[in-house]
């Protein structure tokens, strides 16, 4: 019979067993484990389609691994995997599937998601992009003047745009050199007046995404650009011309002006933060080309076959779940820094933040039953050689022990080759460091003086993974966003949470309509709020009846003063 409720992991025996092995592993060295292992490093490397994971530099061994992979079958990680692939309701507060790989999957896949197979609409949807997306970038789509498009702009917030605008910066070097791809966001207006600085309305096509079409901050910035088409081209059909929906809310798409076959869709088995190869890529499609964009999701759908079909012992992300599992939870370690070293995945950590911690920022467990243990790190990052000269210094000799993931690439998109040598090197390096850090003797035998010499040892011991590609290309920036994806899944399941709702971000939206509202009242409101939040209303408030324009020069009155 199956249990009502699924046991919470810290109660499991195989938990048990990881917390002796990090008591008998305490105070044993990198350096200890590697000189006892001479194959450690192949022992612990794993490749997959030409993308290279080696975990050696892990504060673990064969019977740690073992123990972590005894535990993700314990907590029946197999079997969320092929329920998740087979389309079952696995987003259990929401009552849905949670179906992203039916994005990627080959034309001649099924994926059945409520009796239907999804695989023919999916396709459907990209042969539309693909076939916009080429109408853009030939010049055969006339804008209002009769025009061709030079400039896109994508409209969107959360997985609307991190995904679009993390995969057009990292693919920047396969986009058409003629297009001007931007992205805007931020409600601030000054993310869509410096996003708009020197475009030609009469050239700029808006991509509006969002999927009911209401999302506040979206719809702000696009009102705001259909103002400014419509002031400078003089007449409000212009609108028909410049700008596309990504949504599926029909009629608020065509109350905007825009026609409906101009409307690309998707569905609500697709959460935002798991959308760039969906229509929400259409930006990016338009920028880099229908045939970079299917690489992409080749990268995609190889790295979802291999999640489903590796055991889990020698699964990527699988391993990469664990390994962050065993920190997060025995090593008391809260965060994880992804280090890339591409200046071209500058964005890909802020879009790994999003994908994990709105994932995974949760304290209740799916049988709704406060969680017991640490869920989802916070995670961070920038890119190498730049970090080194930012935070690196705690990374080695501070006081938090940071888990890193090391992102590099045999060799460069672009540049000169000595360039990618240096920052290969600096790559290797780091992990080295990291890992076996300097001892004292070291130190002293080197000739530096004696009371400088604790300040310039390090302890080493400090852990890091290296994930290692031949290029950054289409393909591998599919693979990489993939591994991500079912990574934080899997360690969704291990927790026993629901990796694909976000509540958490529902009641700052309600407050904030409310506020919204008060802040526009020609009457002072009545006190609804705390005090301090009533105060700062109210001095909001004057501040804004006595508004005035920026002189050019800046000016002082903007301070928030009583």
């Amino acid at each position: 019979m199956m249990e009502l409720l699924q046991t919470p992991v810290d109660q499991r025996p195989q938990w048990a067993a990881l917390a002796e092995h990090r008591a008998r592993l305490d105070g044993v060295s990198l350096r200890r484990l590697f000189a006892e292992n001479p194959g450690r490093a192949s022992e612990f490397t794993l490749g997959v389609d030409g993308l290279l994971l080696d975990y050696s530099k892990n504060l673990i061994d064969a019977e740690v691994m073992g123990a972590l992979v005894d535990l993700a079958y314990a907590t029946g990680v197999h079997r969320r995997i092929e329920a998740m692939f087979e389309g079952e309701r696995i987003n259990t507060t929401e009552d849905r599937a949670a179906a992203h790989v039916a994005l990627r999957a080959a034309r001649d896949q099924r994926m059945v998601i409520d009796g239907e197979n999804v695989v023919p609409r999916v396709h459907h949807v990209l042969d539309e992009m693909g076939a916009f997306a080429t109408r853009i970038r030939s010049g055969a789509w006339l804008g209002y003047t009769g025009k061709a498009i030079k400039n896109v702009v994508n409209i969107g917030i959360g997985g609307s745009d991190l995904g679009p605008v993390m995969a057009a910066e990292a693919l920047s070097a396969y986009s058409d050199p003629g297009l001007n791809v931007r992205f805007v966001s931020n409600v601030d207006g000054s993310d869509i007046v410096s996003a708009l600085r020197g475009l030609d309305q009469s050239e700029t096509l808006y991509v509006v995404v969002s999927k009911t079409f209401t999302t506040v901050e979206t719809l702000t910035n696009a009102r705001t650009a259909r103002r400014l088409l419509v002031d400078a081209l003089g007449n409000e059909d212009a609108v028909r011309r410049h700008f596309v929906a990504v949504s599926t809310n029909a009629k608020q798409v065509r109350h905007f002006g825009i026609e409906t076959e101009n409307m690309f869709g998707f569905w609500d088995w697709v959460g935002g933060r798991y959308s760039v190869e969906s229509a929400v890529g259409l930006s990016l499609m338009i920028a880099i080309g229908p045939e970079n964009f299917a690489s992409m999701t080749d990268g995609f759908r190889a790295m979802d076959t291999h999640f489903r079909e590796a055991p889990l012992a020698h699964n990527m992300p699988v391993l990469l779940a664990l390994i962050g599992l065993w920190y997060n939870n025995f090593h008391d370690a809260q965060t994880h820094a992804i280090l890339p070293y591409s200046t071209y995945l500058a964005r890909f950590p802020a879009y790994l933040q999003q994908l994990d911690m709105e994932s995974n920022g949760k304290s209740v467990d799916t049988e709704g039953r406060l969680v017991r243990v640490r869920t989802g790190p916070v995670v961070w990052g920038e890119p190498g050689t730049n970090g080194q000269h930012a935070f690196y210094q705690l990374l080695h000799q501070g006081t938090h022990l940071v888990p890193c993931d090391f992102i590099g690439f045999l060799r460069p998109v672009d540049g000169p080759d000595e360039h990618h040598d240096l920052l290969m090197a600096n790559f290797f390096a780091q992990t080295e460091a990291l890992a076996f850090g300097r001892s004292e003797e070291e130190v002293a035998a080197a000739g530096v003086r004696a009371d400088l010499v604790p300040h310039r040892s390090f302890a080493g011991d400090r852990p890091t993974n290296t994930l290692l590609a031949g290029r950054l290309n289409p393909f591998v920036l599919g693979q990489l966003v993939a591994l991500y994806e079912h990574k934080v899944f899997t360690q969704g399941v291990l927790w026993g949470i629901n990796s694909f709702d976000q509540w958490g971000v529902e009641l700052g939206k309600v407050l904030a309509h409310r506020i919204f509202d008060e802040l526009s009242q020609d009457e002072p409101p009545a006190p609804g709020h705390d005090e301090s939040t009533n105060s700062l209303v109210s001095m909001y408030r004057t501040a804004a009846a006595r508004r005035v324009r920026p002189r050019p020069g800046g000016d002082r009155d903007g301070a928030a003063v009583r």
